[in-house]
């Protein structure tokens, strides 16, 4: 199974120490978060965890650590975008982070055996007065020269204008379908260009038309080639569930263990803050010893045992047809 830390919040940016912790204790606790009342144990041990997936736009914290996890496999999205403060407040310069990136990549490609295990993501992307189309393309392209070599995928997503981002962003307005075009085609030209395809998440199928690979940024397909599986015989086929958006139809569900509404970013577009306060306030509950990333369990509070097993298989070997010998 896959083990995802997380896309709920920055775990490796603000929560290290206790995710480290929790490696050492070999178990986590996630309360869920649609139902606080019921609380997950998630095993943390190799023999059932293929992959720790992390997502993050600053990996820092986490790098003088890796090898702590280096019993794991490992796949990484690094978000890297053009905002600023006045859209990412607590996000580091992005010419560190750039070269984070890079540091990144030698140690993670290095460990996995695989290929493109730490993947970019430029996403989402919003159009403002500041940043215009011909800004972001710009943007993108010195970007893209100084992560050549160190990743093959780029992730885009355009924007999408949920009521917690409303609420957090009010100025901001969906991407309309002609920008869309004009970035993706851009985008395409300039990846290929640096040797990075790009991807779409959360985005129908019609940017394909265009250059972008539709086809989803968490696929089992992805997996295998971060995790180098097909060059030890091995294949990555997890159980089939559902996302609750139909567009990630094709990606793979794994165990989050992070929690909404506390990732001190504070990114003024992002689906998964609810508000500043409400951050703030949770974030101030967070015990590194603590099983749960915020708040501990309280008296009679019931954990349940997730069901957990390995997807990694082996290659089923064909046998030759003999008359074809």
């Amino acid at each position: 199974m896959i083990i995802s830390a997380s896309i709920r919040t920055d775990l490796p940016a603000f929560y290290s120490k206790w995710f480290l912790n929790r490696i050492r204790e070999g178990y986590v606790l996630v309360r869920n978060p649609y139902n606080q009342d019921y609380i997950t144990r998630y095993q943390l041990d190799p023999s059932v965890v293929d992959c720790l997936f992390f997502c993050t736009k600053n990996p820092t914290p986490l790098l003088p650590h890796l090898e702590e996890i280096a019993d794991y496999r490992w796949m990484w999205h690094v978000t890297l975008t053009p905002y600023g403060k006045d859209i990412e407040p607590n996000v580091p310069h992005k010419r560190f982070i750039v070269e984070q990136f890079k540091k990144l990549s030698d140690m993670v490609n290095a460990h996995n055996g695989g290929e493109d295990a730490v993947q970019w993501r430029y996403d989402p992307i919003c159009i403002t007065g500041r940043y215009t189309v011909e800004q972001h393309i710009k943007s993108f392209e010195v970007m893209a020269t100084l992560l050549e070599g160190y990743t093959r995928t780029c992730i885009i997503s355009f924007v999408d204008i949920f009521n917690c981002v409303t609420k957090n962003f009010p100025e901001l307005r969906p991407v309309c379908w002609e920008d869309q075009v004009t970035i993706t085609k851009a985008f395409v030209e300039i990846g290929g260009q640096h040797g990075i395809a790009i991807k779409t998440c959360v985005e129908n199928g019609a940017l394909a038309e265009f250059g972008a690979d539709c086809s989803g940024c968490t696929t089992p397909a992805v997996f295998e080639t971060a995790l180098g599986l097909p060059t030890r015989g091995l294949t990555f086929t997890p159980p089939k569930k559902k996302f609750a958006r139909d567009e990630c139809s094709a990606c793979v569900v794994g165990g989050d263990i992070g929690n909404y509404s506390n990732c001190p970013h504070l990114c003024k577009y992002c689906y998964a803050n609810y508000g500043k306060d409400q951050v703030l306030q949770k974030h101030k509950t967070h015990d590194p010893e603590s099983p749960l990333i915020i708040g501990n369990l309280r008296p009679g509070e019931i954990v349940h045992p997730a069901k957990q097993e390995s997807w990694i298989k082996k290659k089923p070997s064909v046998q030759p047809d003999l008359f074809e010998i």
